[in-house]
């Protein structure tokens, strides 16, 4: 049964439907069957069967012999296998001719919505805290030359953020920038204080603001990270938005710069190793 099993199914692989595979299998059983007796042996309803082996007859895998009570019988599986993929192989040319028809079609389509950008296909809305982390960690992989950051809380990187610690190590060692602004009141944070300090031995410059408008990262003045609180729902509900934009990064590095002017270093004793 098994054995019959798999040959129903890879006749099936070839194009037949379930019952036409079953009654040819059957049918290269013996010389010739009445509808009747195949319908019986090939277990296909009765109602069914001679739908079935018309079908089988308009694919010449199956004979019909007229008479008194009218026979079938089965063509040899060799001949039958050749004519099945047959058939298989015209319906595969017949694919490559359509593909290669819509290709044509759909390649320009395709090229001329290359010319075409959304207006604000440059900017990404984040609100989950999970992907703002991760967004987060791809704007510091990506910078090559300078990395800028207003830093005040809720921090997403976790507390030890070895891997912000390698993308400092690696930008100063390139000779690029690694500028951090934090609040005064982070001196007052153990934990801050600890941060701060490994991130200056590793090449971070830091200073200290009374105030900052909000949290930012900007990299090689083309990418921005920012948190945009929301006035109306209060605090805890944070807009982040990702933009690729030279222009508004150049503008908000004007910005930062301004703001670092007038901060203050660290006190020496407050991150001194």
């Amino acid at each position: 049964m098994e054995l019959e099993d798999g040959t129903i199914n890879e006749l099936m692989s070839l194009g037949l439907p379930r019952y036409e595979a079953r009654v040819y299998l059957s049918l290269i059983r013996r010389g010739s069957y009445t509808a009747a007796e195949v319908a019986r042996k090939a277990d296909v309803p009765r109602q069914r069967v001679y739908d079935v082996l018309d079908a089988l007859v308009r694919r010449q895998l199956v004979t019909a012999h007229p008479g008194r009570v009218a026979t079938y019988s089965a063509v040899t599986p060799e001949l039958a296998l050749a004519r099945l993929m047959t058939v298989q192989r015209e319906s595969v040319d017949r694919l490559e001719r359509v593909s290669q028809e819509l290709a044509g079609v759909l390649q320009p389509l395709w090229s001329q919505g290359r010319e075409h950008t959304d207006p604000l296909d440059y900017i990404e809305i984040l609100r989950d805290p999970k992907a703002i982390s991760e967004r987060f960690a791809d704007i510091q992989r990506q910078a090559r030359h300078e990395l800028l950051t207003f830093c005040k809380p809720p921090f997403v990187a976790p507390a030890e953020n070895t891997e912000g610690l390698a993308v400092v190590h690696r930008l100063h060692r390139a000779g690029g920038t690694v500028r951090a602004l934090y609040l005064d009141d982070a001196l007052d944070d153990p934990e801050t204080v600890e941060h701060v300090r490994r991130f200056a031995a590793a090449g971070e410059e830091a200073r200290f603001a009374p105030e900052l408008p909000l949290k930012l990262v900007i990299a090689d003045a083309s990418l921005v990270l920012c948190d945009m609180p929301d006035p109306v729902a209060g605090a805890g509900t944070t807009t982040t938005l990702f933009i690729e934009h030279p222009a508004l990064a150049g503008c908000l590095r004007l910005a930062f710069h301004t703001v670092w002017r007038d901060a203050a270093p660290a006190p020496e004793s407050s991150v001194a190793p």
